[in-house]
């Protein structure tokens, strides 16, 4: 392999020439399929970090849905419940376990990993370059394919998808740089290990943690490490399901990440399970329906008569009361900060999404009322010590 890689143009058209490059030895990864871009090449190798950093953690298979520089979801290969399966739009049979993290990390946030750049943490089989077959994406990242996986994925985007073999063994130099400006920055890489060793300092009078909890702070910790700051990300039964990335406050980021989660919850209400969607509607625009239906836009939609475009009879509206009611009854929900909350507000929207267990930094002064916040809904609280910026 070379020492490096022309690419068509940098973030933009505009923006050339472009290139990705090593200054030692030849390049970690090979583009088997495609022509990969600058931002697919900058979503890949922070999604490789993440579900490298996953299956280390966990010992399970890991994939994470990148768009733009951050994760619009990653999750671990858990069993898929048959809601799931419906949600996800996941095969009705079983599928492998790294097909099943993948099916997760998807399903996070639907309409945000449309056209997503995928990592996975294992090779990838044939269960999962099926799913991948079926989904708008720009592009995948593994340490191997399985040879019919492989013939599967090169036939998406008539014969153009982008394919990425990485090196496992890889190990980048401990100091990195890049530049901004014509000025050069550098720093030492994160190697910060997240472990359950992290979750330990717990602040709360509640200090009853299960194991289900740690793994998924644990998953929350790690999606942060590789998530444009600030973040925070609510996790669920091995996977996140709302990600709140690049926000200048941080209960903006609580509040965007809550409401994503509270999206993920909603779409196994009953009636939206149940919505008579017309047969020829495609996935994409399933999940966009959905998103509508379940928003307050919904009035909008019916009153201009686009459901008959989508639905073949018009579906009962879904209420702030019953949604409110649906949501109240969402518990053990994980919750982790990329940095420390300076506020008790977070505590407070977090508990609206069902949050019992959180994990972040600590160091504000105000960590008393936070703590306290936390006791009054009977949460639990770790503080980690260590903060998580990514830029």
């Amino acid at each position: 392999m070379s020492a490096e890689l022309e690419l068509k143009y940098g973030c933009n058209p505009n923006q050339k020439p472009a290139r990705i490059y090593v200054n030692k030895g030849s390049m970690p990864v090979e583009v088997l399929n495609g022509k990969p871009g600058y931002i697919n090449f900058l979503d890949a190798l922070n999604g490789w970090q993440l579900v490298k950093e996953l299956r280390e953690a966990t010992g399970l298979p890991a994939a994470a849905s990148f768009k733009h520089v951050s994760p619009a979801g990653a999750a671990v290969g858990e069993p898929l419940t048959e809601v799931q399966k419906q949600i996800f739009f996941a095969p009705s049979s079983d599928i492998s376990p790294l097909a099943c993290a993948y099916v997760r990390a998807r399903g996070a946030d639907r309409m945000s990993s449309f056209g997503d750049f995928i990592s996975l943490s294992d090779r990838c089989d044939l269960d999962t370059a099926k799913i991948i077959a079926h989904e708008v994406s720009d592009g995948i990242i593994a340490p191997d394919y399985d040879a019919d996986a492989l013939e599967v994925l090169k036939k998406k985007r008539k014969g153009g998808y982008n394919i990425i073999k990485i090196d496992r063994d890889y190990i980048p130099e401990l100091i990195e740089t890049k530049q901004v400006f014509g000025i050069n920055f550098e720093q030492g890489r994160n190697e910060l290990k997240i472990d359950r060793e992290m979750l330990s300092n717990i602040v709360t009078a509640n200090k009853t943690l299960p194991d289900s909890a740690k793994r998924d702070l644990i998953i929350s910790l790690i999606t942060l490490k590789y998530t444009q700051s600030n973040s925070v990300c609510y996790s669920y039964n091995g996977q996140a399901i709302g990600i709140g990335a690049g926000q200048q406050s941080r209960v903006h980021c609580t509040r965007l990440a809550g409401g994503k989660a509270d999206n993920f919850f909603l779409r196994q209400h009953p009636k939206v399970l149940s919505l008579p969607f017309l047969s020829d509607i495609p996935k994409p625009n399933r999940d966009n329906a959905i998103d509508v239906y379940i928003s307050a836009d919904y009035t909008d939609i019916i009153a201009d008569g686009v459901w008959q475009n989508i639905f073949s009879i018009k579906p009962d509206e879904l209420s702030a009361e019953e949604k409110k009611e649906y949501l109240s009854k969402i518990k053990g929900v994980s919750l982790g900060s990329d940095a420390f909350f300076p506020f008790s507000d977070n505590i407070v929207r977090a508990s609206r999404s069902g949050v019992s267990y959180i994990a972040q930094p600590g160091g504000s002064i105000r960590d008393d009322e936070v703590i306290e916040a936390c006791d009054k809904y009977n949460m639990v609280m770790a503080f980690t010590g260590a903060r998580l910026f990514h830029h």
